[in-house]
């Protein structure tokens, strides 16, 4: 009997080891064109060039694209800015502004280094204050620890999303994807961000 116990006791170490390697392994993002897809694994060619085949679950989330104007985005809102430096001042200056649906409000709360460009950052926060600036318009973005005045210029995209389907993953159609890789070595996509109507993913 002890050792049956032992036995259990071993398997679920084991268990509780992989499942904290697997929610430990670091997201992969990749950006690109759909180039193909068999319902279970999707072809992407990467914005570098690189030919990549990414698993789909049921559990990937897919969301589409829409595009929206600097005046959807309202005192209040909770968004997603990528941005660089670039001022003026200490101001950041955004590369493109994502609005959360209301539901999805709270989502990657906070500041930290993204890889859109070298340099660059995102910012998911509720947008305390809107002010016209005669370089555009200048958002100031609160989190729990802190705050950015990101400034938007005339021209950057802005989108919101919603929910879809994988009727969506068709060749041709501009994707960002979150991966996380497996144990081995394959990508299993956590959720995609489709564009349509000519809509790139701008994040």
């Amino acid at each position: 009997m002890n050792k049956i116990k032992a036995l259990l006791l071993a398997g679920a170490i084991l268990f509780g080891m992989a499942n904290a390697l697997a929610q430990s392994q670091p997201t992969i993002r990749i950006r690109g064109a759909i180039t193909g897809f068999d319902g279970h694994e999707l072809q992407v060619k990467t914005r570098e060039g690189k030919e990549l085949m990414v698993n789909i679950s049921d559990d990937t989330k897919i969301n589409v694209l829409f595009a929206l104007k600097i005046s959807d985005i309202k005192q209040g809102s909770f968004v997603g800015v990528t941005a660089i430096p670039g001022g003026p001042g200490p101001a950041l200056q955004a590369l493109e502004v994502h609005l959360f649906p209301e539901s999805l409000r709270g989502t990657g709360e906070g500041h930290y280094d993204w890889d859109l460009e070298p340099g660059s950052s995102m910012t998911n926060a509720n947008v305390d204050a809107i002010v016209t600036t005669n370089n555009g318009k200048e958002l100031t973005l609160s989190y729990k620890g802190g705050s950015q005045k990101i400034i938007v210029p005339q021209g950057v995209p802005i989108v919101t999303f919603k929910p879809a389907d994988k009727s969506l993953l068709k060749a041709g159609a501009q994707v960002f994807i979150v991966t996380q890789q497996t144990a081995d070595g394959s990508l299993m996509t956590l959720r995609i961000q489709v564009g349509k109507d000519g809509i790139k993913p701008p994040m």
